[in-house]
């Protein structure tokens, strides 16, 4: 197959769209008090909605199909994609083990040896951990050339990416850093979204027959982000029910535009 295909490029531009709407977000740093925890909570949990409902409806749900287009019986398709998930979940936490990372509110994961860092690397190694398998997501959208399901995931994660990138500009904001320097570092984490764009469409041109456990690995690494990285941070500072409603919120509105983009 062609790895110049329309369907390559499709994924791969959308994955960067969706990377670049972090931006939007990180834009509002210049406007936003830096100490304002219960908004920067409220957004983060509004956007892992979002992912949670990509992750249903754009990933697993649309690897269970494809296996069943494969002529696998329903059973086999489900394990299949539950593999995925499982693989990726653990690559996820493989990476989390390994990688030095800082997280805003619950401070350094990783290594011990590498706490000499500079924060701002950590914090940018954070969000590359978050942003690539959303990269990824967006890619493998348009396998099978179905561009409504890449469509819908696009939006999806342009949307979550949109308060990710306040959140993250106002994170640096408040420990110190420029609004200038943190709208800048917010914006370009989103476009490591790219990188994970390219390695899912790449992965899905010249492996068709693995779409189904790419599409499960890929909504494990989300499913492992949201429950791991986001779902704690943002219950970490007494703002649990803004958070939980935001979540839920999020959730719905991703499900309705995923409705509503499949007609």
């Amino acid at each position: 197959m062609n790895f110049l295909s329309d369907v390559s490029w499709q994924g791969a531009l959308a994955s960067l769209i969706a990377g670049s709407a972090t931006a939007i977000g990180a834009a509002a740093v210049f406007v936003t008090p830096s100490q304002n925890q219960k908004l920067k909570d409220a957004m983060m949990s509004f956007a892992a909605g979002i992912m949670l409902a990509a992750t249903f409806f754009g990933l697993i749900l649309p690897g269970i199909e494809s296996a069943q287009n494969l002529g696998l019986k329903k059973e086999l398709s489900t394990f299949i994609v539950v593999f995925g998930i499982l693989a990726g979940t653990v690559a996820v936490w493989l990476l989390n083990r390994l990688i030095p990372h800082e997280h805003f509110e619950m401070g350094h994961h990783g290594p011990e040896t590498a706490k000499h860092l500079k924060k701002i690397w950590l914090f940018v190694i954070t969000i590359a951990i978050h942003n690539f398998p959303e990269g990824m997501a967006v890619g493998v959208g348009f396998a099978g050339d179905n561009f409504a399901n890449g469509s819908s995931m696009t939006l999806g994660i342009a949307l979550q990416n949109i308060p990710e990138g306040f959140s993250v500009a106002i994170a640096l904001l408040a420990v110190g850093y420029k609004r200038l320097y943190s709208f800048a570092v917010a914006s370009l984490t989103g476009l490591l979204e790219f990188a994970g764009g390219l390695v899912g469409v790449l992965a899905i041109n010249f492996a068709q027959m693995s779409y189904p456990v790419i599409l499960g690995i890929t909504a494990g690494a989300m499913l492992f982000v949201i429950s791991d990285e986001i779902i704690p941070e943002t219950h970490h500072q007494g703002n649990e029910s803004i958070a939980t409603f935001c979540l839920i919120f999020g959730f719905s509105l991703m499900m309705i535009c995923d409705v509503l983009l499949a007609f």
